[in-house]
C-alpha cells in the first residue's frame, strides 16, 4: 500500500509530506497545497514524532482494572517483595487479563516498543514467562515487546532459580535480568558471573535492577562495567534505577559515567519522587544514554502510574527543573530515541527506511508535548491504531 502523510511537522520543523509504502517511510518533501487523495493521511499541521518507548515495566505484576487495593507493604525492599507475593496470590484475574488491559492502555498512549521484566521463582516456575510470551504473540502486530527474565527473590540465594533462568533463555526470552547483586544475593561476583555467562552463551542482553545505594551501589556499577567488557556485551547492557549515581559527588561519579558511555551501558530511571535519581543532564553531557520506564503500574508496590511515557518525560523534567526547550526535548528523547537505543531497536525514528510508527499531536514543539501530554493519534506501520487514548482494535 502507498499513501502520503500530508502536512506534518517532524519534531516541530516546517511542514512536510512523507510517503509511506508497505509500512515504511520512503520519501519526504515540503508540504504541498494539493487536494488530498482518498488514501492520504491529513496531518493537520500537527507535531510528528516517533512512537514512544517504554523501557522498563512489570506487566505481570499489575492490578490494572482490578478493584482498588490500598498499599499494604512494609518499609523494606524484602517487605515489598513478600507483600507482592501475598497480594498476587489473592487476585483471581489471570496475568493475561490484567497485563493485556495495561498493555492496551500503553499502546493507546503511544508506546509501540516495550521492555517487560517478568518474574521467575521456584514457587511458580516459568508460568509468568509463558503468559507473557502468549500476550506478546497476541499483540505482535501492534507493539514490539521484549522480555527480561527477572529473579526477584534472588538468583544465587534461591536454589532452583538459575535453572529456570537457563530454561527461559531456551524459550526465547531476549534478556537476562539480575537484582541487587549485593543487597539481595549477598554475593555480587557469583550473581554477575552467572548472568553474564548466560547472556554470552545465548547471545542475549543484560538488564540489572540496582537499588543498592551510595558507594556500595557505585562499586557494583564498576563491577558490571568490568563484566560488560570481559564478556563483550558492549551496547547490550542496561542498569535500571541506579540510585547511587544521584547520591554521590559528581567528581566521584564522572569517571564511572565516562566508562558507561564508552561501553554503551544504558541507564533506566522511572524518575521516582522518593529517592535519588541519576543526574540526567550531567550524564547526558558525557554521553551516557538514560531512558525512561514506568516500572510498576498500579501494583502491590505502588498505586501510581498510567503507562504514559510522555507523563514519565514530564516527571523527569519536573524532577530536574528542566524548563528550557532544549532540556524538555532531551526529556522527550529519554522516552523515545534513548529507549530505542537501549533496547537495541534498529531502524527507529523518522528517517527514510524506518517503519512508519509515529504519533501526531496538536502541539507546536517537543517541549509543549512533554508539558501538555496531549491526546494523540498513534500509527503503526502507517495505519491508525489508537486515537484519544483508545485502542481501536481491543483484543481483551
Amino acid at each position: 500500500m502507498i499513501q502520503w502523510l500530508r502536512n506534518v511537522r517532524p519534531y516541530g520543523a516546517p511542514a512536510e509530506d512523507l510517503l509511506i509504502e508497505d509500512g515504511l517511510l520512503k520519501q519526504r518533501r515540503p508540504a504541498t497545497n494539493s487536494a488530498l487523495s482518498a488514501t492520504d493521511i491529513d496531518g493537520g499541521h500537527q507535531l510528528l514524532t516517533p512512537a514512544l518507548v517504554e523501557s522498563h515495566v512489570h506487566l505481570d505484576k499489575t492490578l490494572w482494572g482490578q478493584p482498588w487495593r490500598p498499599n499494604s507493604a512494609g518499609p523494606t525492599l524484602k517487605d515489598y517483595i513478600a507483600n507482592e507475593r501475598r497480594v498476587l496470590r489473592e487476585v483471581d484475574s489471570p496475568i493475561a487479563q490484567r497485563a493485556g488491559a495495561l498493555l492496551e492502555n500503553c499502546i493507546a498512549r503511544g508506546s509501540l516498543a516495550m521492555r517487560c521484566h517478568v518474574d521467575i521463582d521456584p514457587e511458580f516456575g516459568l508460568s509468568h514467562v509463558e503468559a507473557m510470551q502468549q500476550l506478546r504473540e497476541r499483540y505482535r502486530d501492534l507493539i514490539d515487546l521484549q522480555l527480561v527474565v527477572f529473579p526477584q527473590t534472588g538468583l544465587i540465594s534461591r536454589p532452583g532459580t538459575a535453572d529456570l533462568m537457563r530454561e527461559a533463555m531456551t524459550l526465547g526470552v531476549e534478556n537476562v535480568g539480575g537484582l541487587d547483586p549485593c543487597g539481595i544475593d549477598n554475593d555480587p561476583v557469583a550473581q554477575l558471573d552467572f548472568v553474564f555467562k548466560l547472556a554470552s552463551e545465548f547471545d542475549r542482553g543484560v538488564d540489572i535492577h540496582l537499588h543498592d545505594k551510595g558507594e556500595l551501589g557505585l562499586w557494583q556499577i564498576t563491577l558490571i562495567a568490568d563484566y560488560t567488557e570481559r564478556f563483550a556485551r558492549q551496547g547490550q547492557v542496561m542498569i535500571s534505577h541506579a540510585y547511587c549515581l544521584g547520591m554521590l559527588p559528581w567528581n566521584q561519579v564522572k569517571p564511572v559515567a565516562e566508562r558507561l558511555a564508552a561501553l554503551g551501558i544504558s541507564l533506566m530511571s522511572s524518575a521516582p519522587a522518593d529517592c535519588a535519581v541519576p543526574p540526567f543532564l550531567a550524564l547526558r553531557q558525557v554521553g551516557v544514554s538514560l531512558c525512561l520506564g514506568s516500572d510498576g503500574i498500579r501494583d502491590a508496590w505502588s498505586p501510581m502510574g498510567n503507562g504514559d511515557m510522555l507523563e514519565r518525560a514530564m516527571l523527569l523534567a519536573f524532577r530536574f527543573d528542566l524548563n528550557k526547550d532544549d532540556e524538555l526535548a532531551a526529556a522527550f528523547d529519554a522516552a523515545t530515541v534513548n529507549g530505542a537505543r537501549a533496547l537495541g531497536i534498529e531502524h527507529y525514528g523518522l528517517q527514510l527506511g524506518c517503519p512508519a510508527d509515529f504519533l501526531l499531536m496538536p502541539v507546536q514543539t517537543l517541549g509543549e508535548a512533554v508539558v501538555a501530554r496531549p491526546l494523540r493519534q498513534v500509527y503503526r506501520h502507517g495505519q491508525l491504531i489508537a486515537c484519544d487514548g483508545r485502542l481501536l482494535d481491543s483484543r481483551l
